[in-house]
């Protein structure tokens, strides 16, 4: 039996034309065609890229074009009449948007984010009240691995959030990592009144300048390149200390830049290096919530009388 005899059989069993026989045929063809295309392209591409981000990119944006040309070629086999690319995507946009809102909302954010780069795989980000590094950029959602919420100092919990593109036009977005690499930290640090607060304050900026310090230098230069797209003004990079009073005593809250990444190491870091120095210096102790017993006795300033009698 050959290929004739085969199509006259479909037709005469199934009632397929031979012309939507040619049609089907062509279209499973052409697809396999280009998915064979996509693989040889690919098997190359992965010979001379090794890096992990590059893999990943070239992965996607040749399953995007495949997709691409796919749809365009199938349609051109199914509609007649359509010569033009500009008629076949109009009809096929006409019928999407009457029928799908959401879907197309969240087809025009990836279009968005692929063009515009509000961020990419591998940074870190928060929108509609989720924080994660980017993993994956799809079509219709992109994936975090999630950061923060019930783990402490923006360490990862290990789920995967799924957020819809169309996010990005409806809820603010924050980028740890696009421009500026590093992030503000802060961290209060209470001592008593009677504790030597001008020593203490000495000692926190050493220690903030051991970890942060060496970390101003690039910040200013990836701060001078991105002068040109956003108005941002930092005069002062390096670390330092702030002094305020709470009830409970003196509150010194070093301020430096780290890697979002490294927040919580380099908190114990300097934490570690607080309490050993610290230790050292019998004039500087921690304050913490007390109760004190005020006797009008003994507490009374002197030459007050104790009672109204005296």
């Amino acid at each position: 039996m050959d290929f004739a005899d085969i199509v006259s059989w479909i037709n005469d069993n199934l009632g397929i034309s031979q012309t939507i026989q040619f049609k089907i045929f062509s279209s499973i063809a052409l697809i396999i065609l280009i998915w064979v295309i996509r693989g040889i392209t690919l098997r190359i591409a992965f010979k001379r890229v090794g890096e992990i981000r590059g893999r990943y990119q070239w992965r996607k944006m040749s399953a995007y074009i495949s997709v691409f040309v796919a749809v365009l070629l199938v349609g051109r086999i199914w509609i007649h009449g359509l010569q033009t690319l500009v008629t076949f995507i109009g009809i096929i946009s006409a019928g999407l948007v009457l029928a799908l809102k959401d879907p197309i909302v969240n087809f025009a954010a990836w279009i968005f984010i692929i063009w515009r780069r509000p961020f990419e795989p591998g940074d870190r980000i928060q929108i509609a009240g989720s924080s994660g590094d980017v993993v994956d950029i799809r079509v219709f959602q992109f994936s975090l691995i999630e950061v923060g919420n019930w783990v402490d100092a923006d360490q990862s919990t290990g789920r995967i959030i799924h957020v819809p593109n169309g996010k990005i036009f409806t809820e603010a977005l924050a980028n740890y990592s696009a421009g500026l690499e590093y992030i503000w930290n802060e961290i209060p640090v209470l001592i008593t009144f009677e504790s030597d607060w001008k020593k203490a304050k000495k000692i926190l900026l050493e220690i903030a300048g051991k970890h942060a310090e060496h970390l101003a230098n690039t910040a200013r230069s990836q701060l001078n390149r991105m002068k040109g797209r956003f108005l941002i003004h930092y005069e002062k990079l390096t670390p330092t200390v702030y002094t305020s009073v709470k009830n409970s005593g003196v509150i010194l809250t070093i301020r430096y830049m780290c890697d979002p990444r490294a927040r919580r190491g380099s908190e114990q870091e300097i934490w570690e290096d607080i309490l050993n120095r610290f230790g050292e210096n019998e004039d500087i102790d921690f304050a913490y919530p007390t109760q004190r017993i005020y006797s009008e006795y003994f507490d009374r300033k002197p030459g007050k009388p104790s009672s109204p009698g005296e």
